[in-house]
């Protein structure tokens, strides 16, 4: 039997939600009064139950789920799963990311495509899953919304991880589209972060020169995302928007991808022989 519904904590799930920005996302949210569905891969369910475990001491109720998002059906199968486990949804974070190399030189099919599965498609589906759910709920106009996390780059464009900005600036576009098409029972809304950890090869140096290469001197931390999604789930007034949370990092005109000018600072201030 499911729980009963509560009039007093909402309910989000949060995809990608064991390590990183996703265990931020979680413990704000858990601290500010959500109960949580923390969603992962198989894998990381015990990554995701630590998560878990410190959301529940916030007051939280907190439940897990594994799906792999590139397979549509269980894509499809997962908000259901969390009304199931929950007793209702009010909120869909889409934080799950795909994130590797490629360039113009070395696109291919393969390379948009997985990024296109786990990256653009599932948070499409899970948005209109949440949609559908509210509906059959009941709920009042802008009682639900999506928080897609998205990408600085997109505003401050080169053409370093190819595949991956391709399938997040669809992401950007499905935003705006989902916001209307959803629209007045659900909003969806966006967060692009700027540099915030450690990614790909980046070293400890590197990520250090990154996070400074911004007006700020300093990107964005996790809390700092974190902080940023709480505040569009709970702002009724706001829909179709997107928050770049980053230092001011998209108002320069970088060439290449923050790693490799971390890494030309870095050899540039490097004492020479």
């Amino acid at each position: 039997m499911s729980p009963p519904l509560s009039p007093h904590r909402p309910v989000a799930l949060v995809t990608g939600a064991a390590r990183r920005i996703g265990r931020a996302i979680t413990l704000e949210l858990a601290a500010r009064g959500w109960d949580l569905v923390l969603h992962g891969r198989a894998g990381s369910l015990a990554d995701a139950e630590a998560t878990a475990a410190e959301a529940r001491r916030h007051g939280a109720q907190a439940w897990l789920l594994a799906a792999d998002l590139a397979d549509e059906a269980a894509c499809n199968a997962l908000v259901p799963a969390a009304v199931a486990a929950a007793g209702r949804l009010d909120a869909v974070v889409n934080n799950a990311s795909a994130f590797a190399y490629d360039s113009v030189a070395s696109f291919g099919h393969a390379a948009m495509e997985h990024h296109w599965r786990a990256n653009t498609a599932p948070a499409v589906l899970l948005a209109r899953a949440l949609h559908a759910h509210l509906a059959e709920r009941g709920a009042a106009n802008g009682a639900g919304c999506v928080v897609n996390l998205l990408d600085q780059k997109l505003a401050n464009p080169n053409p370093d991880y190819f595949s991956y900005t391709l399938s997040k600036a669809a992401l950007a576009e499905a935003t705006v589209m989902l916001a209307q098409a959803l629209a007045p029972r659900l909003r969806v809304c966006g967060v692009s972060p700027g540099v915030t950890l450690l990614s790909g090869p980046m070293d400890e140096a590197e990520f250090a020169a990154a996070h400074r290469l911004t007006p700020l001197q300093r990107s964005s931390t996790p809390e700092d995302i974190a902080g940023a999604v709480r505040f569009l789930l709970e702002a009724p007034a706001i829909t179709g928007h997107t928050l770049l949370v980053d230092g001011g990092q998209h108002l320069l005109g970088q060439p290449r991808d923050v790693l490799f000018l971390a890494q030309q600072q870095l050899a540039a201030a490097a004492p020479k022989d």
